[in-house]
């Protein structure tokens, strides 16, 4: 994939991209808070180093209402913020020779782990836009757990979003903690950036997706285009567990 720039300003290096799809994998440690196997891991090629996330397919608990192979769902995740040039999601790539197994692995975003959601958007009002971008991200994808933890800012300062691996089922089941902007009006811009979807979805996340889920995404964007509002939820349910 070229380098893209988001509407933060940021730049996708080929640094990055070459670390996660060439670099060798080296476990560092578990991380225990997910209910998923998922690890920290440094990656090192031609004399570079840095971290990433890695979530083998091994590591997934069986879910009713998902089919294995959530990692591919992180990576569809990805590629979608990518395609609506909005740098949500960290660059994240599909690994087949990693050691536990075919997984996602995702760059490793450092920050403040005190900050989140909520402190993020009670304490600082300016990353507000961002906040809302990633309320229609979740609904175009379908989140399934967007917890207030799932939302990180970088040392840089950009907002960020994880752990997408419940995303994208064809049956609507948003969960999420970004009830504070339902109902505003959409901004022309972002109603602009989605709207190809309603026509196609690009192939490249297509192709991680089952048929069903990728016309279940358009007819969401379809709708969200006529209605031009982010999503209000009328049942008060439409909450994640741990909120955090």
């Amino acid at each position: 994939m070229a380098a893209g720039r988001g509407h933060t300003g940021r730049t996708v290096s080929g640094r990055e991209l070459t670390l996660l799809n060439e670099g060798r994998v080296e476990l560092l440690g578990r991380i225990m808070s997910g209910s998923n196997a998922t690890f920290l891991a440094e990656l090192s090629c031609a004399g570079d180093s840095a971290w990433a996330i890695y979530k083998p397919e091994a590591g997934e608990r069986p879910l009713a209402d998902f089919d294995a192979g959530l990692y591919r769902r992180e990576c569809a995740a990805y590629l979608l913020s990518e395609a609506l040039d909005w740098g949500i999601v960290p660059p994240t790539v599909v690994r087949t020779d990693a050691p536990l197994g075919v997984g996602s692995l995702q760059w490793f975003i450092e920050g403040d782990l005190q900050e989140h959601y909520f402190t993020l958007y009670e304490d600082s009002p300016e990353t507000h836009a961002a906040l809302a971008r990633m309320a229609l991200f979740d609904y175009v994808a379908n989140n399934t757990d967007r917890k207030s933890g799932h939302v990180l800012r970088g040392t840089d300062g950009r907002i960020w979003g994880i752990d997408h691996g419940l995303c994208f089922s064809a049956a609507f089941k948003l969960r999420t903690v970004i009830w504070d902007f339902a109902g505003d009006p959409i901004p022309e811009k972002l109603l602009g950036d989605i709207s190809p979807l309603a026509v196609a979805v690009p192939a490249e996340v297509a192709a991680l997706l089952q048929p069903a889920e990728v016309a279940a995404l358009q007819r969401r964007v379809q709708r969200i285009l006529r209605e031009k509002v982010l999503p209000v939820d009328r049942t008060g349910m439409r909450y994640p567990w741990p909120l955090i």
